[in-house]
């Protein structure tokens, strides 16, 4: 029998105790959460004995943990502007590393985290968990969709992506100071820029509007952003495409906006958003991640197909439905799968550099008020 990966979660605030702790102690055949970094835990046993009553080793300093000759995986939901740093070491110290989104402040230090991994024979992964939510799998599946099927869009010519929300004041933590990595591009773009380029590939041009809307705190940490990504017509898609990427954070409304893409024959309108944040935060047991009402959307927030028919005037509507369980779990079976038997990663560290370098030439674009070309990927 194989052994599980000895694992440390460095930081328990959202990021560890909602997002990697509980998928951890989910898969105890991959896995063991065999310690955490808590620097000053303020009762026995720290916070990860405090929420799901289990007895784990707590380091003090990330040195503690590189020096720990059983810890094998080392996963950073720590503050963005530390993932460079903490990575390096990680793998530096011969540990394989999960790194949250956004994986480093500059396509530079990607580069050097990709090099290091490769070099060391390490597994690199990027924590892009959003391509496991139920909202983005429905639209997959519709995209997939025969140009036969009565439910497709035929080629799509424009993609628009949310992720919006109200907040009117500052939460007053580390996000809101001018550090790197910081603000609302780098924190949910990760995620649209992620979703998107494994929709469309590598976009021709790149147009952003990037702001700190509220007018709050410091100026130069955006709260708000509209991307537009533009394709040329090509074998991918025949006709002129435009992605629009955007989180506004002043949005009144609910549910909100997820996403409406239009193709020559039709039109496909989502809202609302995937709900294992919302079930994780809440949970007793990370045996419930297990159970089949885990991940499952209401119908109430299902998304729409408006088709239109042959004489071109007459609009059909249907519900396309999230019917596939948002499945975060699915990331880690593929971390343990390349950890323990040299399985292909499905997020590439190439792809996550992308993602930067796309965040990077939409704050060109946004600084200087240009359209800003997206060079070919490197070979």
């Amino acid at each position: 029998m194989v052994r599980p990966i000895n694992t440390c979660v460095l930081g328990v605030g959202l990021s560890g105790l909602t997002f990697h702790a509980p998928f951890i102690l989910a898969l105890p055949d991959v896995f063991t959460l065999h310690s955490v970094l808590e620097r000053n835990p303020r009762a026995e046993g720290g916070k990860v004995k405090e929420r799901f009553d289990v007895n784990v080793k707590i380091h003090r300093s990330l040195d503690e943990v590189l020096a720990d000759p059983d810890v094998e995986l080392v996963i950073i939901g720590t503050p963005n502007y530390t993932h460079f740093d903490f990575a390096k070491a990680a793998l530096n110290a011969g540990k394989h590393v999960l790194v949250d989104k956004p994986v480093t402040a500059s396509v530079e230090q990607a580069k050097e985290l990709g090099a290091s991994a490769q070099s060391k024979g390490l597994v690199l992964y990027a924590f892009q968990n959003a391509r496991w939510n139920s909202d983005f799998l429905a639209l997959k599946k519709l995209l997939a969709e025969p140009e036969t099927s009565p439910h497709s869009l035929g080629a799509i010519t424009e993609f628009e992506s949310h992720y919006d929300r109200f907040r009117r004041g500052l939460k007053g933590t580390w996000k809101d100071q001018a550090l790197p990595a910081a603000g609302l591009t780098y924190d949910l773009g990760s995620h649209l820029i992620d979703q998107a380029l494994c929709l469309f590939g590598r976009p021709a041009r790149i147009t952003a509007f990037i702001q700190n809307l509220r007018g709050l705190g410091n100026p130069d940490i955006d709260d708000s952003f509209t991307i537009y990504m533009q394709y040329d017509a090509g074998k991918r898609n025949p006709y002129l495409l435009t992605v629009i990427l955007r989180s506004h954070t002043l949005s009144a409304r609910s549910p909100q906006l997820r996403y409406i893409v239009r193709g020559v024959n039709g039109t496909y309108t989502k809202y609302g958003i995937d709900v294992q944040e919302a079930q994780l935060k809440v949970m007793s047991s990370p045996k419930e991640i297990l159970e089949e009402q885990y991940g499952m959307e209401p119908e109430s927030i299902w998304g729409t197909v408006e088709k239109i028919e042959a004489d071109d005037l007459t609009v059909t509507k249907s519900t396309w439905p999230s019917s596939d369980a948002g499945a975060y779990i699915d990331l880690f079976k593929n971390l343990g799968a390349a950890i323990r038997d040299g399985g292909e990663l499905a997020v590439k560290w190439e792809e996550a550099t992308s993602v930067i370098e796309l965040i990077e030439l939409a704050h060109r674009s946004s600084r200087d008020g240009v359209t800003v070309p997206v060079p070919a990927a490197a070979s």
